[in-house]
């Protein structure tokens, strides 16, 4: 799908000592990285026009996040950052201000700022063909269409990164699709969306606590 853009401008082997924990190393700079550190990336466009969107779910699962555990927003090279310290693990809130189809370009900055390895990388997006309110979360996958996502896979050169979907179904006419995504809430899925936001905090944090496996059982289809 193009409206959005229409709309918005191998390492080489080393010998593994048994007796050492492994470390992580980005791919493209061999950076090597401690695995308790995380960025999660919520996809949106900024700008208060979006702020009630549905295409802007990333974002709100973020600062729906950021309220409750009293996180300050810093606005940083490529978008706003909140740093979140949970259980030993840091957590990276990332929300670009790249625009939906730049995306990667802040996904990339930070991941080799901060030294994240691609496995400990969330995004968290919009779905058109999920119910509303439904969590899907894949370690892969395709962009579906989706120019956020595109525009990570381009940049990242990889589509193997776990990502969250949540549904805003597709509840719209032939013809109003464009509309819709970048339409507000309606007063039923505002009312829903509350109890949302708190389940997506509870798979941030078990995403960097207890490892995708297990948040996948214990959450898809939620």
């Amino acid at each position: 799908m193009n409206w959005f853009t229409q709309l918005f401008s191998k390492p080489e082997k080393e010998h593994l000592d048994p007796m050492k924990p492994q470390v992580h190393e980005h791919q493209k700079n061999k950076m090597k990285s401690v695995s308790n550190k995380f960025l999660i990336v919520g996809l949106g466009n900024i700008g208060a026009e979006y702020a009630n969107t549905r295409h802007n779910i990333g974002f709100k699962v973020l600062d729906f996040l950021a309220r409750k555990e009293s996180l300050d927003w810093q606005t940083v090279k490529l978008g706003q950052l909140a740093e979140y310290k949970f259980k030993g693990r840091t957590f990276f809130l990332l929300k670009p201000n790249t625009y939906m189809n730049l995306s990667g370009k802040a996904v990339h900055y930070w991941m080799d700022k901060e030294n994240i390895p691609l496995e400990n990388v969330l995004v968290i997006t919009d779905d058109l063909n999920l119910p509303f309110g439904t969590i899907r979360i894949k370690p892969k996958g395709s962009d579906g269409g989706h120019n956020g996502l595109k525009n990570i896979n381009a940049v990242l050169n990889t589509q193997n990164y776990t990502r969250f979907r949540f549904g805003i179904s597709d509840a719209f006419k032939k013809g109003q699709q464009v509309d819709y995504v970048l339409g507000q809430w309606s007063d039923e899925e505002n009312e829903k969306l509350t109890e949302r936001l708190d389940l997506s905090c509870d798979i941030i944090r078990s995403f960097g606590t207890a490892g995708l496996e297990h948040t996948m059982s214990g959450f898809n289809g939620k």
